[in-house]
């Protein structure tokens, strides 16, 4: 396929700054076109489906406890997987950085003999620039998940955890389907329709089936990881990662250790979470539950456990953002994803849950994202595993201050040192406060402002109260107070 090279545009990214991208997301109409489908879609759909579950507070509390507890004793459930893996003919292999994984995943490539690899949407993939390195490993290796094979057409990364192709409007996609299977109807109506969402499918699923069958390999990632019996879980609505799974002579799957719980009961209460907080279902169409090969068929199955820091992650005040079940919901709701979309934060992992990971797995590169935030807290109240996303975030924010600008700094520091002066600060307040409110709401020169014309450009006027919040604050205690006299 023809692509741009993801480490050339990864290097352009590098280059810009989160603000730079922002900017250029929320000037781009085609994108901001795609991301009107955020609240009419995932949100509207993730409420009406927890009116319909009045348990899933209940189930949210036992889903914490139970990551908590595992990966408290992870060792311990490490050690009871591999067993079980291995009794029911599978392989383990534990991979310190995505070097070792990429290692290891094309050393049973090649000792299978392998030239056609099919891929399952996985995000521990895209962390380890899989696809890329396969490819330049001369495999022939296909992306089946429909977002992320249009995603591929277009040498691009996942806009999205759940949906990679979110920022994509039909028209692109079009465009796109009828530049890359040119070959495939050469001999058919060169302008066949792409309307619906059904003839789009329809034209990829003739495309992607022979891949299936013809593949040698298949790689998947994993959902869940059961304990007690070696099962990996995936879930997915388009039965690709099925297909993955069972049709080639290996198969590969790649994942991390915090998938882990203890047994299928803990599995099914994560998994009654999960589509509800993430596409709005009870339950994803496709649920599959993988215990082993299939040694019918001469089938060899691998799982490669990618750490990447977790380890450290789990011991450190970051360890509650192993819980993350990557179900997306705090992208769905966070104002600035809504605005930006997931490529503009120049990671793999975007929103508030990139925010804290991407610091942590990327380093330098990623130290922008926490401040990526307005700290509204709708992403702590949508969690299901009841991460303190912003909590998180404000800790990196602590410890990267030194990444602000002077002039933030300097801004920060004049204004403690007027904070500290309250009678100084509340007489600054009182003065300015009437001036600064006509300049403000002015119609004509308050978007024209300094700061605020930047403001006014994807936003609302911004329109200042009559009072100043302390002097309203003052208000109130003296009328409560001569309220509760009179009383």
């Amino acid at each position: 396929m023809e692509k741009q090279s993801i480490k050339e545009e990864a290097s352009a990214k590098d280059q810009a700054t989160f603000k730079s991208r922002s900017r250029a997301a929320l000037n781009d109409q085609n994108l901001q076109q795609a991301l009107t489908a955020i609240g009419k879609g995932f949100v509207k759909k993730r409420q009406n489906a927890l009116d319909n579950c009045p348990d899933f507070k209940a189930l949210s509390d036992e889903a914490v406890a139970i990551k908590t507890h595992t990966l408290q004793n992870s060792r311990h459930y490490l050690t009871q997987f591999e067993s079980a893996l291995k009794k029911a003919g599978g392989w383990l292999h534990y991979a310190s950085t995505p070097d070792d994984a990429r290692k290891v995943i094309t050393t049973i490539a090649h000792e299978a003999g392998a030239k056609t690899i099919v891929k399952g949407k996985t995000m521990v993939g895209e962390e380890i620039d899989l696809l890329e390195h396969l490819t330049g490993e001369g495999f022939e290796c296909t992306e089946t998940d429909l977002g992320e094979y249009l995603i591929q057409l277009r040498g691009e990364r996942p806009s999205h955890i759940i949906a990679p192709a979110l920022h994509l409007t039909r028209g692109q996609i079009r465009k796109d389907f009828q530049n890359h299977h040119k070959a495939f109807y050469k001999n058919k109506d060169a302008a066949r329709p792409l309307e619906t969402p059904e003839d789009f499918v329809k034209e990829a699923r003739s495309v992607l089936r022979e891949k299936f069958l013809n593949a040698d390999l298949g790689i998947t990632g994993a959902n869940l990881l059961i304990a007690e019996s070696g099962a990996s879980i995936i879930v997915t609505n388009e039965g690709n990662g099925d297909l993955c799974r069972t049709l080639p002579k290996t198969h590969i799957v790649i994942t991390s250790f915090e998938k882990l719980v203890p047994t299928f009961n803990d599995a099914a209460v994560i998994l009654r979470l999960l589509a509800r907080s993430a596409t709005g279902q009870p339950i994803s169409t496709y649920t599959t539950l993988t215990s082993g090969p299939n040694l019918h068929k001469g089938q060899a199955m691998h799982v490669v456990l990618l750490d990447n820091g977790r380890s450290e992650m789990l011991a450190s005040e970051f360890s509650e953002m192993l819980r993350c079940i990557r179900c997306g919901a705090c992208l769905n709701h966070c104002p600035i994803y809504q605005n930006i979309g997931g490529h503009a934060y120049g990671e793999i992992y975007p929103g508030p849950m990139g925010a804290v990971l991407s610091p942590h797995f990327f380093g330098q590169r990623a130290s922008e994202l926490p401040f990526a935030s307005t700290f509204c807290g709708r992403c702590n109240e949508v969690c299901p595993m009841q991460i303190p996303l912003t909590n998180l975030m404000r800790r990196w924010r602590q410890s990267t201050a030194a990444a602000e600008s002077w002039h933030q700094t300097a801004g920060m520091k004049l204004w403690a040192w007027f904070a500290a002066r309250p009678k100084l600060y509340n007489f600054m307040v009182k003065t300015t406060w009437p001036l600064v409110r006509r300049l403000v709401n002015h119609p004509v020169l308050g978007p024209k402002l300094p700061l605020l014309n930047k403001w006014a450009q994807h936003r609302a006027p911004l329109q200042l109260a009559a009072q100043s919040f302390q002097t309203e604050l003052k208000q109130s205690v003296t009328r409560n107070g001569a309220n509760h006299e009179t009383q």
